[in-house]
């Protein structure tokens, strides 16, 4: 029953539906609570059911509804493009740095760690391969090793992963179209 009435609040608001597009779990989850929050605040209602019967019923509420939703859903807009724009700066200042440690620390720090995980498996191997009564000794010093190599692997892991994200091309972006342009235009295709 909830799933229909949250649908119906966020159809309900057309500036909404936008920011769907990602089509990521936590957004929708976000923009369900975003709905059910400005609806339960519009009617005076604690019932997300109840919100939507009022809204259904009654034209001004419904207008109310709306604005109030496209107020915020400008606002987190604004705030998306504030945050890729100092994502980009960011990028923009590596790229441009005459240091060549700053527009190379991902990969440089990438290569250590793949050649430190090497050399740790390989030394591993050998005493293992020449001397297995040392084998349990060994591994017990690897599994202690392994908190050290997990942050360094998840430090590799989120720079690899926002790189690639970085380096995304979006057809709207290439077209130079901010996300307010893209909100305008989703909104006068309506």
């Amino acid at each position: 029953m909830i799933l229909p009435v949250i649908a119906g609040l966020i159809s309900a608001a057309p500036a909404l539906i936008g920011l769907f597009d990602n089509g990521d779990d936590s957004t929708v989850s976000k923009v369900a609570k975003l709905a059910s929050g400005i609806a339960r605040g519009v009617t005076g209602t604690d019932d997300d059911g109840n919100a939507l019967a009022a809204l259904q019923a009654d034209p001004e509420l419904l207008l109310e509804y709306q604005r109030q939703t496209a107020q915020r859903a400008i606002s987190l807009y604004q705030e998306e493009t504030k945050r890729l724009l100092a994502v980009n700066e960011t990028i923009r200042a590596e790229a441009a740095s005459a240091d060549p440690y700053v527009r190379r620390m991902r990969p440089t720090m990438g290569y250590a760690l793949i050649f430190s995980w090497t050399m740790t498996m390989a030394a591993v191997v050998y005493v293992i391969v020449t001397d297995p009564a040392a084998a349990s000794t060994v591994i017990i010093a690897l599994a202690d090793l392994s908190i050290m190599w997990s942050v360094a692997l998840s430090v590799l892991g989120l720079y690899v992963y926002k790189r690639s994200e970085d380096k995304k091309p979006t057809t709207d972006a290439e077209n130079g179209l901010s996300v307010l342009g893209r909100m305008a235009g989703k909104l006068m295709a309506r």
